[in-house]
């Protein structure tokens, strides 16, 4: 039976094939080419292989990789993709593995395409006939830029394990809950005309000063109801990211537009939220005289809330030496919670690494990180 290549020439031929996703088409590309190479090297090791295409352009898809039958096992989760990156930015070609300095340089060596190549690794000499559970290496599309992979999947009920580890960078420490995430467009509609004469029209731009208003109002009210302690930075929060309106200072802006980034804490409901925050900025723009468009951005992310008791939580503070903590950033492991799987976020990538020019893995988190799977599975499939 022919064998994955090495560990490092893994994760250079995955750093190598690009697989960004972004909102921008034009930076959009296919994660294909890293699903079939992730596909070759698990069927190489008696995988059974599921390319589960999410029939979109250009084309993506999930890699579903199954050792054994069932779905009471184990489940290790990552995604293909990577965000955009500036090459003028990086010390070398981001596409390029490089080590230096006990580290390996390149786009997604952190976030998160290293974590595939490890469980690849971690299970090189497992065979069917050692597992009495299964254990599945899923690989998912889109992560970066809308969740496409994780929600097809939740969409379709397709639960694949009791446990689940997803790899994303925590440098080697659990997490079991992060926030939410909601990106909001706001667009309000008056009426132009010659800035001389205010009778002329209805100003979009003042009427949306008027609207951060009441939304800023909103967000202080939401962190005074909402606290976790859990947290580095314990409230909800909500960042105004983009506002643009009219077209010249001498005419009355008839459109302005502004997106939004909203963070709830576990517990908090997505669609409360969003309902709440369209009837505040519904009553302002009926104040005004002015019309109001709503867009989601995307659906949006629900907060991950893994119990404290949850075996995986426990399995993953006394494999990594660490007490499951709490993370400002999302992942997909909320679409693994709600199809019965109990999840923990455990990588060897730092966060401050993701989304970074000259992005780097530190070497000495290999050789754990490869332990530390191995012992997960042999717990959780072997005995």
């Amino acid at each position: 039976m022919p064998a994955p290549p090495p560990l490092l020439e893994q994760i250079r031929a995955l750093v190598a094939t690009p697989s960004i996703s972004s909102f921008e088409p034009e930076r959009n590309s296919s994660n294909r080419a890293v699903i079939d190479l992730l596909a070759s090297w698990l069927e190489d090791l008696g995988f059974r292989i599921e390319i589960q295409d999410l029939e979109t352009t250009p084309a993506k898809a999930n890699l579903i990789a199954t050792l054994g039958q069932g779905d009471d096992g184990l489940i290790l989760a990552g995604h293909t993709d990577t965000v955009p990156c500036d090459p003028a930015l990086w010390r070398r070609d981001p596409f390029t593995l490089h080590q230096a300095d006990d580290r390996l340089y390149g786009l997604g060596t952190a976030d998160m395409k290293a974590f595939l190549a490890l469980a690849i690794e971690a299970v090189r000499d497992l065979r069917v006939r050692d597992l009495k559970r299964p254990l599945v290496l899923l690989a998912t599309a889109d992560e970066e830029s809308g969740m496409l992979g994780a929600r097809t999947l939740a969409a379709a009920g397709r639960r694949l394990g009791q446990h689940c580890i997803i790899g994303e960078p925590t440098g080697l420490k659990p997490i079991r809950q992060h926030k939410g995430v909601m990106d909001e467009r706001i667009r309000l509609i008056g009426q132009s005309g010659h800035s001389s004469d205010p009778t002329l029209g209805n100003s979009a731009l003042e009427g949306m000063h008027a609207v951060i208003g009441v939304l800023l109002a909103w967000r202080s009210e939401l962190q005074l109801r909402h606290r976790d302690a859990a947290f580095s930075v314990p409230v909800p929060t909500m960042n105004l990211g983009h506002i643009h309106g009219g077209d010249n200072p001498n005419r009355i802006c008839g459109e302005c537009e502004l997106t939004l980034d909203l963070r709830p804490l576990p517990g908090m409901s997505m669609s409360d939220l969003r309902a709440d925050l369209r009837a505040r900025v519904q009553a302002v723009a009926d104040t005004r005289g002015l019309a109001v468009e709503f867009e989601a951005i995307f659906d949006g992310l629900p907060p991950l809330a893994t119990s404290a008791d949850a075996h995986i939580v426990r399995l993953a503070e006394q494999l990594a030496g660490a007490s499951a903590g709490s993370a400002a950033f999302g992942t997909e492991g909320p679409y693994y919670n709600a199809l019965g799987s109990e999840t923990v976020i455990l990588g060897p990538g730092d966060i401050a690494q993701a989304h970074q020019p000259n992005e780097y893995l530190a070497l000495d988190r290999l050789t754990p990180t490869i332990a530390i799977l191995q012992r997960a599975i042999g717990r959780l499939c072997r005995q």
